[in-house]
């Protein structure tokens, strides 16, 4: 089911509306296709005037949206044969951050991406995408990869910022970060950094120091 936003509800209207014709039987009197077809162009036409003039806080809410791809359907849509890597090597594994190797278009890579997760359970899992030291260490071992072996790197940055709890900077949150974007500016390998959903604060730029930054429509960074 669709999650609308506060300023959607006149499109949210409009499909519920073109839902409900698609369970009527077509009597003859009105063409149920030809309604669903009118309210559909009714739609499109609402969507543009929406979004043509979206505040900055409609397209913070849009970068946000719950029903926006994250960094595994992006990987699931693009890369094949992907092998995820796990761990920093040093104390745990951190599910915010996911990476590992791949092939996109025929090449091999090494794909690093925040991942806030679908569902109430699966965002707890990967923290809201916020990150802790453990997460940008293990960047930094798939950085480390891509240079070594000459593989361009991708990043998908999506990340509200690094996890701010206590554990996070008892365990060198600060230090994480800086020599993750050391890691990143040390990079040797061609590096794209794409912001798919929200690149905040030093949590994102850890992962966005790239040789190019590319955003996704509606990305806010």
């Amino acid at each position: 089911m669709h999650n609308y936003l506060e300023f959607e509800q006149p499109i949210a209207e409009l499909e519920g509306k073109i839902e409900e014709l698609r369970h009527l039987v077509d009597d003859g009197e009105v063409s149920v296709v030809d309604e669903v077809s009118k309210l559909q162009g009714r739609v499109e036409k609402q969507l543009r005037q929406i979004y043509a003039k979206l505040t900055p806080w409609q397209k913070a809410m849009v970068a946000r949206h719950t029903d926006r791809p994250h960094a595994l359907d992006y990987i699931g849509a693009l890369i094949d044969d992907f092998t995820p890597l796990a761990g920093d090597r040093l104390f745990a594994e951190d599910q915010s951050v996911v990476g590992g190797l791949g092939r996109f278009r025929g090449r091999s890579v090494v794909v690093i991406g925040n991942e806030k997760g679908a569902d109430t359970e699966d965002r707890v899992e990967h923290n809201f995408g916020m990150a802790r030291p453990e997460g940008y260490r293990k960047a930094i071992r798939l950085m480390g990869l891509a240079d070594r072996f000459s593989l361009p790197l991708i990043t998908l940055v999506d990340t509200p910022g690094a996890y701010p709890g206590i554990d996070a900077e008892a365990r060198g949150q600060s230090e994480a970060i800086a020599r993750s974007i050391d890691a990143c500016l040390n990079v040797r390998a061609p590096f794209v950094c794409t912001i798919v959903g929200e690149g905040g604060s030093g949590g994102a730029i850890a992962l966005a120091a790239a040789n190019m930054v590319l955003m996704l429509e509606h990305a806010i960074y």
